[in-house]
């Protein structure tokens, strides 16, 4: 995944070196698509990658699980809506792979002290989107809104739980997202790298059926905690 996105960002880098040499970055750059943000609606896709992690709260705290937060791929559509010179509404869905890796203490067998959890995840936030006054072709902003997340790979409906080897989590969670990014103006197309912080609003651990399960019987409540990373192009 590392070797992806660097040679990714190497080849971007080389030919916007190539394209726009210094339009972009100079002190008196060549205005680059003057009134491409004055469109009422535009379109664009983003590629990325993310770690999602859990926010565990336990019943008697000193039992923590350690939790490994895994880098995953992101790839969606963005659309946006212009509301006034500095404010966007932006709808962003797209899919999202990630897993993490869940380590429990007070097991010899590692078949049962091991926990991967997977996902696949259709992400749909709805964003509002701050940015300040454009200096030459470049245009800081932050982002910031509500989304909702079915997990494709969620088994909560199975009725196997932790002694069958099933850590189970519901399908659907809310959460609310903050973030940064900027925009870069080149000749023919914006790119817009940015940063997000997602943060679950609701509980999403489906307990075992044995409500003293050492799997799941101690935690209080486990909310997504992830950041992500993403390459918009428009």
């Amino acid at each position: 995944m590392k070797k992806f996105f660097s040679f990714f960002l190497l080849i971007f880098v080389a030919t916007a070196n190539a394209q726009f040499g210094k339009s972009v970055f100079s002190k008196d750059p060549i205005i680059n698509l003057e009134n491409f943000d004055k469109q009422r609606v535009h379109w664009g896709y983003f590629l990325g990658f993310s770690t999602y992690d859990f926010k565990t709260e336990y019943k008697v705290p000193g039992q923590e699980i350690d939790i490994k937060a895994n880098t995953g791929f992101n790839v969606g559509l963005v659309g946006n809506l212009r509301l006034h010179e500095y404010l966007d509404l932006r709808f962003e869905p797209g899919l999202y792979y990630g897993s993490r890796t869940l380590t429990y203490s007070g097991f010899t067998n590692q078949r049962d002290a091991l926990r991967e959890v997977k996902a696949t995840y259709l992400h749909f936030p709805l964003l509002l989107k701050f940015s300040s006054l454009r200096t030459g072709n470049v245009r800081p902003y932050i982002v910031g809104g509500l989304s909702t997340t079915m997990n494709l790979s969620s088994n909560s409906k199975s009725k196997d739980d932790n002694y069958e080897q099933k850590f189970r989590v519901k399908q659907w969670t809310q959460n609310y997202e903050l973030g940064f990014g900027i925009d870069l103006y080149f000749e023919y197309f914006k790119f817009s790298p940015s940063i997000r912080g997602v943060f679950g609003l609701n509980d999403e651990l489906i307990r075992d059926n044995d409500p003293n399960s050492p799997w799941t019987g101690n935690i209080k409540s486990m909310k997504t905690r992830a950041v992500l990373i993403n390459f918009t192009f428009h």
